[in-house]
């Protein structure tokens, strides 16, 4: 069995000072600020990124083009749990690489078949059918809750709903957003698509006073990320589970920030015990190297759809399927999911000694965490830029909340060293 620490090169001869915590670091060249002024005039402005241009990676260490070092305490909004250029991934793409990458659904090839029976076998389901984008899985699942409850459930044509959480993060096309609760994500995008209802997260009983003859299912993270990292009430997803199969609707887990390891179970929903009709998966599924996403569920609920009604070129492609075989590999042996739970642990207890009049409120789960920082101290896009400036990655979200998600390969030492250095960007 490979172990983290045969495929990962995380903490390997580093100390976090020698890293850039304890020494002076280069003020950005030349060359990252015209770098930075390219990037800004030929492209929309639809991110803020923060000013540094990385060059190189590897494990939980990303290094600019002026050769300062950072921890990576974001990890791709999760899509590097595995860690930048993880040697087994990194393999596998590169043989894949050198047979084929693309032939399209039009016909079969030799990675297609053993990577959806595998993912499947991961979430103990019957089926999956690989997409690109997280969002693309997200409007998959969509298409496939309408079609089951036209086909399945008998809702009148055109009138099926699915009820969506106050506060989610699904992605940004236009029936997402149609959805969202976030005026950034909706304002100057409608009119937007029918047919979503949308309940305070972490209320059952809301979501059972939202069903109709025309529900067809629910959709819901089973922590909310991009909200600040916010965990429901204990029992939460329990009780959308006994609610959605007492009244025959669907539930869907959009797992692909929380999943695939991130929370320390293979799955966020694992925490209660819980199993949803569609596991929608993403960001880690592609081990940081393309993007792979996917929607698993049993046969009874993929199959409604036929040749033609669904679709895409690069979904499944060979060399998509041959990384995600090797991330369902990872994840197989369990080392990667206890590792979330023993360093998650760590995190949140050296979390938990920043001063009270610092911090607010720390929540999450494993290795998440969403700090809210009180905003005397700062917002947080201006603490985030000292963390930087300490050699530190991470982002902020709804004001003053600095999201912590580092790969699941980094190391207890390094994390003190990330929690010392949030310590002194607020104080």
């Amino acid at each position: 069995m490979t172990t983290i620490s045969e495929t990962s090169a995380a903490g390997a001869g580093i100390t976090p000072g020698a890293a850039g915590g304890g020494l002076p670091r280069v003020p950005r060249s030349a060359k990252a600020e015209a770098l930075i002024e390219q990037a800004d005039a030929h492209t929309a402005h639809n991110y803020h990124p923060l000013p540094v241009v990385v060059a190189e990676a590897d494990g939980a260490w990303v290094t600019d083009v002026d050769g300062n070092r950072y921890l990576d305490m974001l990890a791709g909004y999760s899509a590097l749990n595995f860690g930048h250029r993880n040697p087994v991934l990194l393999a596998a793409a590169r043989e894949q690489l050198s047979r084929v990458t693309l032939t399209s659904r039009a016909f079969h090839h030799d990675q297609f078949g053993p990577f959806v029976a595998e993912l499947s076998e991961l979430c103990g389901k019957d089926a999956a059918l690989p997409m690109n984008s997280g969002a693309e899985a997200v409007e998959t699942a969509l298409k496939t809750a309408r079609k089951w409850g036209y086909q399945v459930k008998g809702v009148p044509e055109d009138r099926a709903q699915i009820i969506t959480c106050e506060g989610n993060f699904h992605g940004r096309t236009l029936s997402i957003v149609s959805f969202s609760t976030d005026p950034d994500a909706r304002t100057d995008f409608g009119p937007f698509t029918p047919g979503f209802v949308s309940v305070p997260y972490g209320d059952a009983s809301a979501i059972e006073a939202a069903i109709t003859d025309d529900t067809v299912a629910v959709l819901l993270e089973p922590i909310q990320g991009e909200a600040g990292v916010l965990v429901p009430p204990d029992g939460y997803l329990a009780a959308v589970r006994e609610v959605c199969t007492r009244r025959g609707i669907l539930m869907m887990a959009d797992e692909i920030q929380s999943g695939l390891g991130r929370t320390g179970y293979t799955f966020a929903c694992d925490h209660e015990g819980v199993v949803p009709d569609l596991y929608i998966l993403g960001k880690a599924l592609g081990g940081g190297i393309l993007p792979v996403s996917a929607v698993v569920a049993d046969r009874d609920v993929l199959g409604v759809f036929k040749p033609g009604e669904h679709g895409s070129t690069f979904g499944g492609n060979p060399l998509a399927c041959a990384v995600g075989r090797a991330v369902v590999g990872l994840l197989a042996t369990g080392e990667y999911q206890a590792r979330a739970r023993t360093l998650g642990a760590h995190l949140h207890a050296a979390l938990a000694t920043l001063p009270e009049k610092m911090v607010r409120e720390v929540r999450g789960r494993g290795l998440w965490a969403g700090v809210d920082i009180d905003p005397a101290f700062g917002t947080g896009r201006e603490i985030s830029e000292r963390l930087m400036a300490r050699g530190v990655l991470a982002k902020d979200t709804h004001g003053s909340t600095i999201r912590m998600a580092p790969p699941l390969v980094v190391t207890a030492e390094e994390l003190d060293w990330a929690v010392e250095q949030l310590h002194s960007a607020v104080g």
